[in-house]
């Protein structure tokens, strides 16, 4: 079987993905892509879009800084007339909250902090509910340990939506090992779910 290295050790968010993403999508015949990183924030960005295509994939831990995945691909893109009538009725209205920092608007610092806690809150109360709330900078606080909003985020959660915070974004805060609520993603999820949205709310 054919095999596509691809090395994106010591690459930035979301440049890993994409490289992967660019393989996965160029082959015209079986193969095994194997995708060489540097980080666990990378291991888990492009397994999960590995994962949305339904591909089969493995990770191998070298040493330390050196991780290995290998996606076994056949039919790369499946149901994809399907997937674009789901995109199309989606398109309809697709509301996405973005939360970039712990604290909301120009001023006092603590002040910020209790109105951030009453507009997740709020963000609960409304009838449409989001599809996805998008964490980065700052916002991932928010979603980690000591955050005071991690009740009202797992609350949205519980009701299918997606709470997203930025890979690159905790490790810049050491914030990897206490995310409490959602899931990792990266920058290309993240532009993803904004070029998607019909409604983008920014507090």
């Amino acid at each position: 079987m054919n095999i596509v290295k691809v090395n994106a050790i010591g690459d930035n968010c979301p440049i890993p993905v994409v490289k992967a993403k660019k393989a996965i999508e160029g082959l015209t015949d079986v193969a095994i892509v194997e995708v060489s990183v540097d980080n666990e924030i990378a291991v888990q960005n492009v397994t999960k879009m590995v994962n949305q295509k339904n591909l089969e994939s493995t990770c191998e831990k070298i040493d330390e800084n050196n991780y290995v995945i290998r996606v076994k691909c056949g039919e790369i893109i499946e149901n994809e007339v399907t997937e674009e009538v789901v995109a199309t009725v989606e398109k309809e209205e697709k509301i996405v909250v973005v939360l970039s920092s712990d604290k909301m608007g120009e001023g006092d610092e603590e002040l910020g902090k209790v109105l951030i806690k009453g507009f997740i809150y709020a963000v609960t109360q409304l009838d449409k509910l989001p599809k996805a709330v998008l964490l980065y900078n700052g916002g991932v606080k928010l979603s980690s340990e000591g955050s005071d909003s991690i009740e009202d985020l797992k609350a949205l959660e519980e009701q299918g939506v997606e709470i997203l915070s930025c890979g690159t974004c905790l490790n810049f805060y050491n914030l990897q090992d206490k995310l409490q609520v959602g899931k990792v993603t990266n920058m290309y999820s993240i532009v993803e779910e904004l070029a998607g949205a019909t409604n983008v709310i920014r507090p």
